[in-house]
């Protein structure tokens, strides 16, 4: 079976996802990130002097990797609606990524409010990023 993937609606999709990640990183979520994962202004101030541009390069790879694969169930799926796709990144989040961030509660010892930023940034992006690849098929 051969699987047909937009890779313009990949790229689209990995840069949304940056694009979220900053805003609810940024402005949205930022502080309360911050606070909650134990990350001081200090802290921030020495990572923007060291440079942030690997680990957003870094960010950005996974972002394509994540997109790919959502773009690759989609298509074996065979979906064609918003509605298919929203559905699709919702049971791939609670199947994949929900188990993997509650272990930062579990294990960590890292509060449910971050889990709630965490968990919830990843719904968002995987939801933007189905939209734009069933839009663009």
């Amino acid at each position: 079976m051969e699987i047909a993937i937009n890779y313009w609606a990949v790229l689209m999709g990995g840069i949304a996802s940056m694009i979220v990640g900053g805003l609810w990183y940024g402005p949205l979520f930022g502080k309360i990130w911050q606070r909650e994962s134990g990350i001081t202004d200090e802290m921030m101030a020495g990572a923007k002097t060291k440079g942030v541009a690997k680990s957003y390069i870094f960010m950005f790879i996974f972002a394509l990797i994540s997109t790919y694969i959502l773009a690759h169930f989609i298509a074996i799926q065979e979906v064609t609606s918003i509605a298919g796709a929203l559905s699709l990144a919702l049971w791939a989040w609670l199947g994949f990524q929900v188990p993997i961030h509650i272990g930062s509660v579990l294990w960590d010892m890292k509060s449910m409010k971050l889990f709630m930023i965490n968990a919830l940034y990843s719904i968002v992006t995987l939801m933007i990023s189905g939209i734009i690849i069933v839009s663009m098929l």
